[in-house]
Order: C-alpha cells, then sequence, then structure tokens
C-alpha cells in the first residue's frame, strides 16, 4: 500500500510539474510571438511611409531615368516608382470629380518619385542626409516625407521594445525559480532513496542520471503541450485578426517552437540535477525537515 502511495504521489508530481512547465513555456513562447510580430510589424510600418521626391520641370528623361537607376541601386531604397505629372492629375481629377486642369488652364503638378526605404535607413538622421543628397540634384524641387510620424514611430518602437526585454527578463527569471521549486517538491519525496544511495556507495552522476532524464522527458513533454497551445493561440488570433498571417515566416516559428522545447529541457533537467545535489549536501538529520 506504501509503495501505491508512494507511485501515486511521484506520478502526481511528475504531472505537476509537466502542466507547469508547459503553462510557463506557452507564456514565454507567447511573448517571443510578440516580440516577432512587433518586430515585422514595426518594419512593415517603416518601409511603406511616404517618400516623394518632386522634380522640376526641366528634368529630362534621360535625367529621371538615371536617378532613378541611381536610387534602385542604392542600399536605403526599397522600391521607387515614378509617377509623372499627368497621372498625377488624372488620379486628382478622379479623386476631386472635376477636371481642374480645363479650369486652371495648366497641370501644376510636377512629376514625382514615389519611394520606399528599407526599414534601418528611416531613422531622421538618415533621412536628412539622403534628402540632403537629393537635393544636390539640379533637377530636384522638393523632397517630402513626415518627419514628425517617423520620429515618434522610432521613438515608440524603442520604448516598447525595452519593455518587452524587462518584461521578458522578469518573466524568464520567474519561470526558473517556478520550475525550479516545483522539480524540487517533485524529488522531496524521494530524498531518502537518494540519501540511502549515496551511503552505500553510489556516485553523484549515477545518482543524478535517472532524475536529469526524467527531467530531459518532462521537457521534452512540456515543450510540445506548450507548442500545440502556442499554434492553437496563433491559429485563433490569425481568425480574428487575418493581416497577423501575412506577418509570419514559417522558418521563424519552427525556430520558435523549437526553441521553447529546448528551454523547456535546459530548465527541468537542470533544476532536477541542482535538486538532487542539493539533498546529497544535506545532512541524514535535515532530510526530516
Amino acid at each position: 500500500m506504501s509503495d501505491r502511495l508512494t507511485k501515486k504521489r511521484v506520478w502526481t508530481s511528475g504531472v505537476t510539474v509537466i502542466i507547469s512547465l508547459s503553462l510557463v513555456l506557452f507564456m514565454l513562447g507567447a511573448l517571443g510571438l510578440l516580440i516577432i510580430n512587433a518586430n515585422k510589424l514595426s518594419t512593415h510600418f517603416k518601409e511603406n511611409i511616404g517618400f516623394q521626391v518632386y522634380l522640376k520641370d526641366t528634368a529630362t528623361s534621360a535625367q529621371i531615368d538615371m536617378l532613378i537607376q541611381e536610387l534602385n541601386t542604392s542600399r536605403y531604397t526599397k522600391s521607387v516608382n515614378l509617377i509623372n505629372k499627368e497621372q498625377a492629375a488624372e488620379k486628382l481629377r478622379t479623386d476631386l470629380g472635376e477636371d481642374f486642369v480645363s479650369f486652371l488652364g495648366s497641370n501644376p503638378l510636377l512629376n514625382t518619385l514615389d519611394m520606399k526605404l528599407n526599414a534601418e535607413y528611416t531613422t531622421n538622421d538618415s533621412l536628412s542626409l539622403i534628402e540632403k543628397n537629393l537635393l544636390l540634384k539640379p533637377f530636384v524641387k522638393e523632397v517630402v516625407y513626415q518627419k514628425v510620424m517617423i520620429d515618434k514611430l522610432n521613438k515608440n518602437t524603442r520604448a516598447v521594445a525595452f519593455f518587452i526585454l524587462i518584461f521578458t527578463s522578469a518573466l524568464l527569471v520567474v519561470a526558473i525559480v517556478l520550475i525550479n521549486n516545483t522539480i524540487r517538491l517533485s524529488i522531496y519525496s524521494q530524498r531518502f532513496l537518494i540519501r540511502t544511495m549515496y551511503l552505500v556507495g553510489a556516485t553523484r552522476t549515477f545518482i543524478s542520471k535517472p532524475f536529469i532524464f526524467k527531467g530531459f522527458r518532462q521537457g521534452v513533454i512540456a515543450g510540445i503541450i506548450a507548442g500545440l497551445m502556442l499554434a492553437g493561440f496563433l491559429a485563433l488570433s490569425t481568425r480574428f485578426i487575418p493581416d497577423l498571417l501575412q506577418l509570419q515566416d514559417e522558418n521563424v516559428l519552427v525556430m520558435l517552437f523549437s526553441g521553447i522545447v529546448l528551454l523547456g529541457i535546459i530548465i527541468s533537467s537542470f533544476s532536477a540535477l541542482l535538486a538532487v545535489l542539493r539533498y546529497l549536501r544535506l545532512k541524514t538529520s535535515d532530510l526530516y525537515f
């Protein structure tokens, strides 16, 4: 009866460890997913910020083509599109619902290069330098972009990144402490067995090996459960917010899920080793408390 009760307690404690570790890994995985999507979302916004280069009427086709070629080969340009004055007039005519060119007698609009920049160059310093270089061209009339919005976006991105870093670090510490305590309590019922094996001459490596292997199994199982929970959470999120599906990268998700399993193995195995070593260092009289 005593053996059955002991086995039941060991099994129950093992299940408790797996459930606790799964929930913690799920929270860490969800946070990792948030970080990945937040970074991609920030990059998406930065790479779709309007950056227009207005050209003078004196600009020739050769000059415009040369400038487009130069921009396309530059490191900061993601894409560049020429909108000539006739296309701009047609779009404005459609938006206004009237022919303003006939009213004014001429087309006042300019040929425009609509540029999209790579995210790493959407800082005020980089944009100012790009603007300065473009204005050196004698046929460039003006460069227009939303300086205030870009400044706010960069500041908010840094603030969010700092907050997520602090929160992730705190959660990771809490997770390690929580799992370590849970595993130590699960091994508590076997403390006398550990001590007896040590007293009869078993080495620490021999005693620790089965507990580390058990921790390894628990980490794998908990990691897989957490991965399935995270996959369900992601599927549910994309169902309500379909645009999130476009931000997902299968390779990144595989790395994230693999990282969750690996983290579970490391935390569980290392905590099991620490717990066993702790009970090996205790005096026999201290095992009763």
